[in-house]
């Protein structure tokens, strides 16, 4: 191919010299390639060792380049915003970041919203306000703890706004101490020697002062939220082999993964019950609910404010950016910022209000790059006054003394609190030790501990399941239903469904002529995601149909050809019945490991937040040419064998309507059985939404075979509710292309012989 794209005419005048119209359709839709260039030594092993491949072009530095073969996306990378250029082209972008935000977070669907169980006690009084410790349970023995802090006197009956303050790394108690205090106060940062200390207490007890119900709970490891320690939520660094098991896992292992368990979306989970908690106070107007946090705390703050549509104001301090994401492990999960960054996340609040400050840190760009893009989105709803970014690059990273007055007075505004302005935090008396304490002799400690863990991951689980076995189809409608949530689920898992038509590129290559076949190769492109997918194609020189089949054989395509190159006796049955055969090789064939981004944590999180795995992007290279080759095509086939089988058979749940048959050879693979998150077969979240069964459900009621099948429950399920039972043949066959075979063609007499009684 050498880089040149051969034009239709040139083509036509390769091919034989018949039936040139019908060959038109038929080589426009299927020229197609499927494999990516062989660049690193592992995988150039892996190939070598199978039979040779057919190649698209002659030498291998000839080879088309592929964009996911460049450096791995981190937390470190840069993440613009790229405004759609309508309300409507941007509402449609945001329903798919919420659910991506949920998904990644575990809480798609949302789990059940358990009792609170509320416990307030120890009241401690201040010069214009009081602070209370309060626990209250976010799942079934998990706490939640924190302080409430609450104007000094209210009138009886009064119903007062409220802000929710995740507090960030430091912790509520974090204290500056009285060295560094002088030095701050020296620079400016803060005001006051005793208050200073404290900064997270410091903007609660002036919100108070305000007028304002203020929650400040702790993060996971921190102040009194000790069942799961600090270093787990936010130092974890190696690999816990003994706490990885199907039976037994904690948090940060493959299982957790498979799950979508994190740390991050247990902290997401326990703001969304911190909001239920204050929205039931009786002291609380619930349809006045802000959110602060900063650093860490911004992070939550957020993605709170992204999924929940209670708050009405925000001031995510110091996270939102197109530099640094968030390095901590508590800020990260797997499949959260792909594709996306803090900063168009961020932008899930809009039109509502939002404000921030730039400082010397990851944010320092923020007036030149992010904060321009926040405004343009807020302009598409006549909204630019209702977000707002102010420079304090003379400062670190901080929420301190002069921010705060800035979140004073946004919250003044935006809460309607009519209070006269400038307003002036105050200082004064510090907590005592024992005013801080959420538990003592009444309140004991909770249990916690590795064994706390477990069980906690294992209710998590099983909550989990129960929810999405709730919703298992009776009949056609309630199988809408269910496709919907789960279908939207394993398309955030992979990424993409099929491309848009108009976004795919086609070039041909070298061509070759068989006894009944015509051979062609060639390359399909998507030009905007940098993806390139080799393939080669059989098209039929007799007996010429529109129809297709892509056949995905986990060795290669040059698995299914002779030792002359030319194609399989058992799949020039295919051929000599008038169908045009695809065969791919998907992304870095051969591969056995993902790659991962370069840090000293082992967390998948870090690099399968910001990056697709092996999996996902194999899955896309078959809907890659899914969506090329349906553009003429009558009808295509998928067939997955020799490892292809969860590829294909999630391709074909996400291709929907665009396959018409689905024929996999491995339906005993589960991905409960991957080990590692360096395994080419891991997908973060595969296991929460029904492992491969829950997969093939989505692709009822389209006919569909699985050999060696095990356990298909979930699949049988969606198929009786579709009311197409004898559309699905599972069978135990080892050896199943014969079978396969036969199944297609036995397929295609009958709809031939369908289609004839339909004419008479």
């Amino acid at each position: 191919m050498h880089g040149v794209r051969l034009s239709l005419s040139l083509l036509l005048d390769r091919a034989p010299p018949y039936g040139l119209r019908h060959m038109k359709a038929l080589i426009i839709a299927s020229i197609v390639i499927a494999s990516t260039c062989f660049k690193e030594e592992a995988l150039a092993q892996a190939v070598a060792a199978t039979t040779p491949a057919v190649r698209v072009t002659a030498v291998e530095e000839e080879a088309p380049t592929d964009g996911r073969l460049e450096a791995l996306t981190d937390l470190n990378s840069y993440f613009p915003f790229d405004v759609p250029k309508t309300e409507v082209a941007w509402e449609k972008r945001a329903d798919e970041l919420r659910r991506r935000v949920l998904v990644a977070n575990g809480l798609w669907p949302m789990p059940e919203r358990t009792p609170l169980n509320p416990v307030i006690h120890g009241k401690a009084e201040r010069d214009g306000f009081t602070v209370e410790k309060v626990y209250f349970e976010s799942v079934p023995g998990f706490y939640v703890t924190g302080l409430l802090f609450r104007p000094e006197t209210v009138e009886e009956g009064t119903k007062l706004p409220a802000v929710l303050s995740p507090h960030g790394h430091g912790g509520r108690l974090q204290d500056h101490g009285p060295t560094k205090i002088r030095d701050y106060i020296v620079k400016g940062e803060e005001r006051f020697e005793q208050s200073g200390r404290f900064p997270k207490v410091a903007r609660c007890a002036q919100l108070a002062r305000m007028g304002v119900v203020t929650l400040l709970f702790d993060m996971i490891g921190y102040g009194d939220n000790h069942q799961l320690s600090y270093e787990l939520g936010h130092r974890f660094a190696e690999p816990r082999t003994d706490l990885d098991q199907a039976d037994r896992w904690g948090f940060y292992s493959t299982h957790a993964e498979l799950r979508l368990q994190s740390i991050m979306g247990l902290q997401t989970w326990n703001a969304i019950r911190a909001l239920d908690f204050l929205s039931e106070l009786p002291d609380v107007d619930p349809n006045r609910i802000a959110v602060t946090g900063g650093s860490g705390g911004g992070t939550q703050t957020i993605l709170l404010c992204a999924i929940d549509p209670r708050p009405v104001a925000a001031f995510p301090q110091g996270m939102v950016s197109t530099s640094m994401q968030g390095g901590c492990t508590c800020e990260n999960t797997a499949l959260l910022r792909i594709g996306t960054g803090n900063v168009e996340l961020a932008g899930l609040f809009a039109p509502k209000p939002q404000a921030m400050t730039a400082a010397n840190d990851w944010t320092k760009a923020m007036m030149s790059e992010g904060y321009p893009s926040l405004k343009k989105l807020y302009q598409l709803y006549d909204a630019e006054e209702m977000v707002q970014c102010k420079s304090t690059v003379h400062f670190p990273h901080n929420y301190n003394y002069v921010t705060r007055g800035m979140m004073y007075t946004w919250f003044n505004k935006h809460l309607q609190l009519g209070l006269q302005e400038p307003i002036v935090e105050e200082d004064f008396q510090m907590l005592t030790g024992e005013e801080h304490a959420v538990w003592d002799t009444a309140h004991p400690k909770p249990a916690d501990g590795v064994e706390f863990e477990v069980a906690l991951t294992k209710y998590l689980a099983k909550a989990s399941d129960a929810k999405i076995g709730s919703l298992s189809p009776k009949d056609v409608d309630g199988l809408a239903a269910y496709c919907d949530l789960m279908g939207g689920a394993w398309k955030t898992l992979i990424g993409r469904g099929l491309p848009r038509e108009g976004d795919l590129e086609q070039d041909t290559g070298d061509q070759t002529t068989h006894e009944g076949y015509l051979e062609s190769v060639g390359v399909i492109r998507l030009p905007d995601q940098n993806e390139q997918v080799p393939v080669t194609v059989f098209l039929p020189t007799e007996n010429i149909t529109r129809e297709f089949v892509l056949w995905v054989d986990g060795r290669g395509k040059a698995a299914a050809l002779t030792a002359e190159g030319g194609l399989s006796a058992a799949l020039q049955s295919l051929v000599k019945a008038g169908r045009t055969v695809i065969l791919p090789d998907v992304f870095q064939l051969g591969l056995l490991e993902n790659r991962v981004v370069a840090n000293k944590r082992a967390y998948a999180g870090y690099t399968f937040g910001y990056n697709h795995p092996l999996f996902a992007q194999r899955v896309h290279d078959l809907l890659t040419i899914i969506g090329a080759a349906t553009e003429d095509a009558e009808s295509l086939d998928l067939v997955g064998v020799n490892g292809a089988g969860p590829w294909v058979a999630v391709a074909s749940a996400l291709a929907g309507e665009a396959v018409r048959r689905t024929a996999i050879d491995d339906g005993r693979f589960r991905f409960a059985q991957v080990s590692s998150y360096r395994d080419a077969n891991f997908l973060p979240g595969a296991l929460k939404y029904g492992d491969l069964p829950g997969a093939l459900a989505l692709c009822a009621p389209r006919p569909l075979w699985i050999g060696q099948g095990g356990n298909m429950d979930t699949t049988q399920v969606a198929y009786q509710a579709a009311g197409a039972r004898d559309a699905l043949i599972v069978s135990n066959v080892e050896q199943s292309e014969e079978p396969i075979l036969e199944w297609i063609l036995a397929a295609e007499e009958e709809n031939q012989e369908e289609s004839g009684r339909e004419r008479e």
